[in-house]
């Protein structure tokens, strides 16, 4: 993985502490040329991994990538999926049902009824495998060597002691996708225990990761103490504390901890970018 990764937050309107900057971003980044031109901005300034969650949007994004090969011949995009808002809407609008018959092709309820609970398990897995699927027919043809589980299913998954389906996701991914797993999550040391108690290796998790312990569960000395001691790929988000903590402060702190592999951060300005790419070199050597 790269050291720097570029997100998408201030694409489509998350701002964790301003409602209206994220009114402003949504006007801003109303069509897709303007988030085209942020990421060339990154991409001249040497940021070639874009982490995105598979909003509708960004498949207006991967045709503009696959129509200039050239110019993204070294480009690569780590999805992370699900985009929880838009299967909120379809249930909203079609009912559970007619959300799952939207995504998921073919009929596959019939054999729910039929098993008890392992038939059920079975099926949540196959459900999981064609939803991933479905999620990634935006990317054909674009290098996507991570991908990755949200954080709202990671913890959903997590709390419900579900860990069987992280190793299905684990194994779907690298033999369907010839990809590296990622997770994403709110409960760090909680998820390497499970990842590992399946069997699953040194891991990648992108996780906040900040000097304030925000959104940070267990805070900032046990993430420290996990980051120094165990064997995972940590990848830090929310490095800026959603503005809390000042940009030279935040990125000295998390290049500070040695073993984090990337740092995952969101600007929409050629200063903002350049600023950010220019500490992390900095704070890293």
């Amino acid at each position: 993985m790269d050291r720097i990764l570029f997100g998408d937050n201030q694409f489509f309107a998350v701002n964790h502490l301003s409602d209206e900057k994220s009114r402003a971003q949504s006007i801003r980044f109303e069509k897709n040329e303007a988030i085209i031109n942020v990421l060339d901005i990154a991409l001249d300034l040497g940021i070639k991994t874009f982490m995105c969650t598979t909003h509708d949007r960004i498949a207006g994004i991967c045709d503009h990538i696959r129509a200039n090969p050239e110019r993204y011949k070294e480009y690569k995009i780590f999805p992370s999926m699900p985009y929880a808002h838009k299967y909120a809407n379809a249930v909203t609008e079609l009912g559970i049902i007619g959300a799952l018959k939207e995504y998921l092709p073919g009929n596959i309820f019939s054999t729910m009824a039929k098993g008890g609970l392992a038939y059920a398990k079975k099926d949540f897995i196959a459900m999981m495998e064609l939803l991933i699927d479905a999620e990634m027919k935006m990317f054909r043809g674009i290098d996507t060597p991570v991908i990755f589980i949200q954080n709202v299913l990671t913890d959903l998954i997590l709390g419900l002691g579900m860990k069987d389906i992280f190793l299905a996701y684990h194994q779907y991914i690298i033999k369907k996708y010839n990809a590296e797993p990622g997770y994403i999550t709110m409960n760090l040391i909680r998820l390497l225990d499970t990842l590992e108690s399946v069997g699953i290796k040194n891991p990648i998790i992108c996780s906040s990761i900040n000097k304030f312990g925000f959104r940070m569960s267990g805070g900032t000395d046990l993430y420290e103490k996990t980051i120094a001691e165990r064997k995972f790929r940590p990848i830090a988000m929310q490095v800026l504390a959603a503005g809390a903590i000042r940009p030279a402060e935040a990125f000295e702190y998390v290049c500070g901890q040695k073993n984090i592999e990337s740092i995952l951060f969101g600007a929409s300005t050629h200063a903002h970018i350049k600023e950010s790419r220019d500490m992390i070199h900095k704070y890293s050597n």
